[in-house]
């Protein structure tokens, strides 16, 4: 049985050995933050180089980056324009896109705590969800408040907010600058109780993939399209592609959300979400996958990279 399928398996048959598990990686986390926010430029350069050629398989060229996994090393070291640790903070980027394209394709916000126990549950309705607003995968999928085992879920948020998340995948830096809040929002779902995520790949204000995740916390599924909704054959990480997917409804008003976003940063991707053709934003994501998913085949790393124009020194 592989990995995933025996977490699974414990999470199922001991649900309190499984929380007490992930409540010791979490604080394990912590402490590798911290130690990882002690080490100096050169130590970063290195673990990074170190880290890039395990997972991507060949040396970083930190004076000649080609690749899209690259270049993505120099822009979490050396890209430090303030705006990006705003628009990765979960928060504060709500602002900032309802004064971009307008607060109706904001999911609606529920309410924002500086700790778990600040939280009244009595005001908020029984589906919803949970999340920390400075990192990724902090969230907590709500659809029955009434089944919430609270000290588990106090444990877990209190060890999300204590966490600086720039450390966390390897020198994310633009996250390290944003003060933990927990916020909870709307829950939506579309089909078949999940929710697509539609991941738009842009360059200098143009999108020009959109990556679609499926799955994400059962069994997670991968496909990137063309603008023209065409499944190309590449990849990014290592992931079954998901079912079939028609063009979703409002395609054209997706992408042109996506190219307002993405003005002004020579690389972002823009997460949207399609329910039935409302679309609603998700995240603003400068460092995906950290840089550190394989592409398949290694072309099209080299494909991503040649769109990507890096244009701050070092």
């Amino acid at each position: 049985m592989e990995i995933k399928g025996i977490k699974r398996k414990l999470k199922e048959c001991f649900p309190g050995v499984y929380d007490y598990h992930l409540h010791k990686l979490r604080q394990c986390t912590i402490k590798k933050s911290e130690k990882l926010k002690q080490t100096d430029l050169e130590m970063r350069k290195k673990i990074l180089s170190e880290q890039y050629e395990k997972v991507i398989g060949h040396k970083l060229n930190w004076d000649n980056p080609s690749a899209y996994t690259e270049k993505m090393q120099l822009y979490k070291l050396y890209d430090v324009n303030p705006v990006k640790t705003e628009l990765s903070d979960k928060y504060r980027v709500r602002e900032w896109v309802s004064e971009k394209i307008g607060r109706e394709y904001l999911i609606p916000l529920l309410g924002v705590w500086q700790s778990y126990e600040e939280i009244d549950f009595s005001k908020l309705p029984d589906s919803f969800v949970l999340k920390t607003n400075n990192g990724s995968g902090t969230n907590l999928i709500i659809t029955n408040k009434q089944s919430i085992n609270h000290k588990r879920a106090s444990r877990m948020f209190s060890e999300w907010l204590q966490t600086d998340y720039s450390y966390v995948s390897f020198f994310e830096m633009h996250y390290s600058a944003i003060p933990p809040l927990i916020i909870a929002e709307e829950y939506i779902e579309s089909m078949n109780h999940d929710l697509p995520d539609y991941k738009f790949i842009c360059f200098d204000g143009r999108p020009y993939f959109c990556r679609v995740d499926m799955g994400r916390f059962k069994n997670h599924t991968r496909s990137v399209y063309n603008l023209e909704w065409e499944l190309q054959e590449w990849n990014q990480g290592h992931f079954p592609n998901c079912p079939h997917l028609n063009k979703p409804d409002s395609f054209d008003e997706m992408i042109n959300i996506a190219t307002t976003l993405s003005e002004g940063f020579s690389h972002v991707r823009v997460d949207l979400y399609n329910v039935q053709g409302k679309i609603y934003f998700g995240e603003m994501t400068f460092s995906s996958g950290s840089g550190l998913e394989p592409f398949f085949p290694y072309e099209s790393d080299l494909l991503l990279g040649e769109l990507w124009n890096i244009n701050f020194s070092h």
